[in-house]
């Protein structure tokens, strides 16, 4: 009989934690492992904005935008050596600036395999005189932006907090964290060195936690049953660094229309 009313608190306990989770939250549990997906802009205006009349050849190098903060994963038991940030950040820039306007507003030009790709032309040219060709390359497009910035700032543990309640040894707890990333973003002429844009850009990243317990005393108080069980769902700090990416790009275009820099068609 006593254990009967156990799994009957403990079911009222799970039933409980479902309701806490609703659409309106943060952050949605994912309830089953997603298949390999392409990684589409998480900016609908963005990607949807019109074309350029014109369209501005800019330039990304590996070294031009970057981590710079150094910070590492945060945790509270032991020290962790992976980095919080990805290495690789200018990748989501590329993909910003190439799929703006569906690909219509800014001409990007390879500058991250700059090696492997005068590696190869020069191997085109060397087999092509071998063999008397006429066939001449195309030269490399010159580009008249350079984009720099990078990561500039991340604080974790900016807000943290919770709620918890517990009657008759039965609880349940939900707690929150969130961090921020700061973005900084610039275009540079070529011709002159003057910074003609630059923005700043700070994107939350949420963190919840809900955990559940019960317990109870079973034969005639001498034995105790302690039951426990939670989830926890954390924001991926590399789609938050997308999605302020993806801002800093449109601000980017924005105050080149207002100065006149690019113009919609």
């Amino acid at each position: 009989m006593e254990m009967s009313r156990l799994f009957s608190c403990l079911l009222a306990v799970l039933l409980s934690s479902c309701a806490v989770l609703n659409e309106n939250d943060d952050l949605v549990l994912t309830k089953k492992i997603q298949s390999p997906s392409i990684l589409e802009l998480q900016s609908e205006t963005l990607q949807n904005l019109p074309a350029a009349k014109v369209q501005p050849t800019i330039a990304i190098y590996p070294n031009s935008f970057k981590d710079l903060t150094g910070q590492r994963r945060s945790n509270s038991t032991f020290a962790l050596f992976s980095t919080a940030i990805t290495q690789a950040p200018e990748a989501f820039l590329i993909r910003a600036f190439k799929h703006t306007a569906h690909g219509k507003f800014f001409r990007v030009v390879e500058r991250v395999g700059l090696d492997d790709l005068t590696k190869e032309r020069q191997l085109i040219r060397t087999t092509r005189k071998e063999f008397e060709e006429d066939n001449k390359l195309k030269p490399l497009l010159f580009a008249g932006l350079l984009v720099q910035g990078g990561v500039v700032s991340y604080e974790a543990n900016l807000k943290s907090g919770g709620l918890g309640a517990r009657y008759l040894g039965i609880g349940n707890s939900k707690q929150y964290r969130e961090d921020t990333v700061t973005i900084s973003l610039r275009l540079v002429s070529v011709s002159t060195g003057e910074v003609l844009m630059e923005t700043l850009v700070t994107k939350s990243i949420l963190s919840t936690s809900i955990s559940q317990d019960i317990f109870r005393f079973i034969e005639q108080q001498t034995e105790l049953v302690e039951i426990e069980g939670g989830v926890a769902e954390n924001e991926s700090v590399s789609i938050a660094l997308q999605k302020a990416i993806e801002t800093g790009v449109l601000n980017i275009i924005n105050i080149g229309i207002e100065r006149g820099y690019w113009e919609y068609e």
